[in-house]
């Protein structure tokens, strides 16, 4: 599988897109026009191992639900990324049994190398 979850509005999220230079077997998957869903949050789940490694705790909304004084488990990170889309790490690039998340310079140049 190749995917990119990513938010159309999010200018890293396109500066990266035209970085990577994704083949046309790509699938761009826009998540606040379609939503994930809970087939693939498991499937991303799967290869990265956990779903706070997939959630942004950069998120305007985690600061202002307070989450960063609660104690969350995996589940609840879980059920926040399919609450509100903007609880996901953008971009998610998944390059066969790869997955890269986020916007360090590092994670985007392991995901250039990997399609490439």
């Amino acid at each position: 599988m190749k995917k990119i979850y990513h938010l159309k509005t999010c200018n890293t999220c396109q500066r990266i897109i035209k970085e990577i230079q994704p083949t046309p077997d790509f699938v761009l998957q826009g998540i606040k026009e379609e939503a994930i869903t809970v087939k693939q949050l498991e499937e991303m789940h799967a290869l990265a191992g956990s779903y706070e490694a997939l959630f942004s705790k950069r998120a305007k909304l985690y600061k202002e639900m307070d989450l960063k004084n609660q104690e969350l488990g995996e589940l609840d990170y879980k059920q926040y990324i399919l609450e509100h889309y903007t609880f996901l790490k953008r971009p998610v690039i998944i390059v066969e049994d790869q997955i890269f998340i986020g916007n360090s310079a590092k994670t985007v140049a392991a995901a250039k190398e990997a399609i490439s």
